[in-house]
């Protein structure tokens, strides 16, 4: 019987740092992807790909957010400012910052704008976003997930008391408890310390394995929606993160 594959996938300066696992056992193999409909052509064929980025855009955002970012932020505790805030799809695909800002001012009540970092990510949230809109058949195998969440489920779902960066420098303490937490729960020590793939930084390469352990635990039916049950957006893309 052919086993398969699953891929835990997080944003990067090259791409995405694509970390393809087994449900099981140590079999790894971690590249950087350029493109995110690459990731569900690739040999590997991932039945589960756990993504951190957004999924299932709103068309309105009201006072307390969007139904993810609201569910997660509680159970981070100092790690929750790496829960972005995600303005209305209008937002995401404005053409420049000043567009995104007015038409995110246009669709959320209050009116907020978009934050700088959020939008630094818009293209890769709006390459998911076309290829799930696309190709409905791909909505079964994508997930939303976010790093800190997946984090918070390793650690015994307790807030991790360690940032990864501190002024945007790499924090050390912070890259060691992360690595024990992966390597608690499978992954190899030696992918865990690799250095990471070019065009990629050690965080990139810590949360694409964390975001693999996230495939794991879809793949066996044992990671939960947050919010549960999922949201639906105007083109019933599901709106959760999983853990």
């Amino acid at each position: 019987m052919k086993r398969v594959w699953l891929v835990g996938l997080d944003g990067c300066r090259a791409g995405w740092v694509a970390a393809f696992v087994r449900p099981d056992g140590d079999e790894m193999r971690v590249r950087i992807i350029e493109r995110f409909g690459d990731v569900l052509a690739a040999p590997e064929a991932p039945a589960i790909v756990a993504v951190d980025i957004p999924i299932g855009l709103p068309e309105h955002i009201g006072p307390e957010g969007r139904g993810p970012e609201r569910a997660i932020r509680p159970l981070l505790g100092a790690r929750q400012s790496s829960v972005f805030s995600v303005p209305s799809r209008t937002a995401i695909y404005a053409a420049d910052f000043s567009s995104a800002c007015a038409a995110a001012l246009a669709t959320s009540t209050p009116p907020r704008k978009v934050s700088k970092q959020l939008f630094m990510i818009a293209p890769k949230i709006k390459e998911v976003d076309t290829v799930l809109r696309a190709d409905r058949a791909t909505i079964g195998r994508v997930c939303e997930v976010h790093p800190e969440l997946a984090f918070w489920r390793l650690n015994g779902e307790q807030a991790l008391d360690q940032p990864k960066k501190v002024k945007g420098t790499c924090y050390a303490p912070g890259f060691t408890l992360r690595r024990g937490l992966l390597v608690e729960a499978g992954i190899p020590m030696s992918v865990v310390e690799a250095a990471p793939p070019r065009g990629a930084g050690v965080d990139d390469l810590l949360d694409a394995l964390a975001c693999a352990t996230v495939a794991r635990r879809i793949h066996a039916a044992h990671a939960r929606p947050f919010p549960d049950p999922p949201g639906r957006d105007a083109f019933d893309l599901p709106v959760a993160i999983w853990a």
